[in-house]
């Protein structure tokens, strides 16, 4: 239940992903999710914005604990069938074991997916197991600020030049958000 607001705004934010990727070439987004006690669901592959925001228009956010290896391994799934430059995590608390999330991460390392984990708020120990499923992918952490509507639009939207171009496209963009990227991404 914490989740709505930032659900409410991520819905409002992602056609700027879309956007800043179109520049670059065609971006896919899949929708993985979870909510309640054991509820974890993935969507289709969305390849325009009216789409995804119809799809995340549809789901409610419900209170229970973190399923984060399940959002992991379904991004390990995925890049066995197609590479996978990124995913991008948003979250407030991680209730799950981080040796375990790491072994999952070293999974996308290996696959070369980077996660972009973004945190709201601020949970120590969800802090310790973001920054490291970031570092172990060669992604980024990052803060998740509702309130910096503008500046959470721009970071989406860098990472969704890099998710379609790469490290080539977002040292071109050249924005204080593509920079700070940059600056945070290994290897």
């Amino acid at each position: 239940m914490s989740r709505q607001p930032t659900w409410d705004l991520a819905c409002s934010l992602q056609y700027d992903l879309f956007d800043a990727a179109s520049k670059n070439g065609n971006l896919h987004v899949k929708l993985a999710y979870f909510r309640g006690q054991a509820e974890a669901r993935a969507s289709r592959w969305f390849s325009d914005p009216a789409s995804l925001k119809a799809a995340m228009a549809r789901i409610s956010c419900q209170g229970g604990l973190t399923q984060i290896s399940r959002i992991l391994d379904h991004a390990v799934e995925e890049s066995k069938t197609a590479p996978l430059s990124a995913m991008v995590y948003v979250g407030d608390t991680c209730e799950e074991d981080v040796d375990q999330l790491c072994g999952r991460a070293g999974e996308l390392a290996l696959r070369n997916t980077r996660a972009f984990m973004f945190l709201e708020g601020d949970n120590r120990q969800a802090e310790q197991a973001y920054r490291e499923i970031a570092r172990i992918t060669g992604g980024v952490f990052l803060r998740f600020d509702p309130a910096a509507a503008e500046k959470l639009r721009a970071l989406l939207s860098a990472i969704g030049t890099y998710a379609t171009g790469g490290r080539a496209a977002l040292e071109a963009r050249d924005t204080r958000e593509a920079r700070l990227l940059l600056e945070n991404l290994r290897r």
